[in-house]
């Protein structure tokens, strides 16, 4: 494992490594994340759309983590997942991004056309084999739009996790206000930033490339 490099100075120069490493850092805890948070939702969101009245229990119980703080979440996991690694950080995030997942893949399935899923339906698909093969790919912009929330949310929050010690882009927040280093402050507040966006960008692009009939919707409709 390579080891955090330090901040020296008071300027940019000679510190963009510093600024790469624990930006690699934080895109890896917000892909992990956001992989676990996924994971949860998928399985979850198709028992709240097949059985619609475990819905509001489901959702109402992830609300309820949502409003942890995520220091504490941190400091209630960490006995449980270690104190020294940073499965604490991906864990807690992955719940925080569930929250938002879940609403969103639940209502894409709902905006899935009912036509549809009766066709399939008649056609002998069977309610598993039709939620993979119809109505999740239908769904895909719903899950898409939130997935772009929970990446975006994701990136922000894992920023507190260097208030504990551990990395990311949080690192430089802590470091530069113990050291008294206003530009290591604002490289980190930058960095957050444009990775936010870059991620978001990416998600958005990959879910047009995912759903080329949307495109040649939108085209139609403009073309009227």
């Amino acid at each position: 494992m390579l080891s955090a490099p330090t901040w020296s100075g008071h300027s940019l120069v000679g510190n963009w490594d510093v600024i790469w490493f624990y930006t690699a850092q934080h895109l890896r805890f917000t892909a992990l994340a956001l992989a676990l948070g996924c994971a949860l939702a998928f399985p979850l969101s198709y028992v709240a759309h097949r059985w619609p009245r475990t819905y509001p229990p489901l959702l109402g119980a992830v609300n309820v983590v949502y409003a942890i703080p995520s220091i504490t979440m941190f400091v209630l996991l960490a006995p449980a997942f270690g104190f020294t690694n940073d499965r604490p950080v991906v864990i807690a995030m992955a719940l925080y991004s569930l929250v938002i997942l879940l609403r969103n893949v639940v209502e894409g399935l709902r905006a899935v056309p009912v036509n549809v899923v009766d066709a399939s339906t008649a056609m002998g698909y069977a309610p598993l084999r039709r939620f993979f093969a119809v109505e999740l790919p239908l769904a895909v912009p719903g899950i898409v739009a939130g997935l772009r929330v929970a990446a975006v949310s994701t990136i922000s929050l894992i920023s507190v996790a260097g208030a504990i010690g551990r990395g990311g882009l949080g690192r430089l927040f802590d470091d530069g206000r113990q050291r008294d280093i206003t530009i290591e402050i604002w490289a980190g507040i930058a960095a957050v930033m444009v990775l936010a966006l870059v991620v978001d960008a990416a998600i958005f692009l990959s879910g047009r490339l995912l759903t080329p009939w949307a495109r040649a919707e939108r085209a139609e409709r403009g073309g009227r």
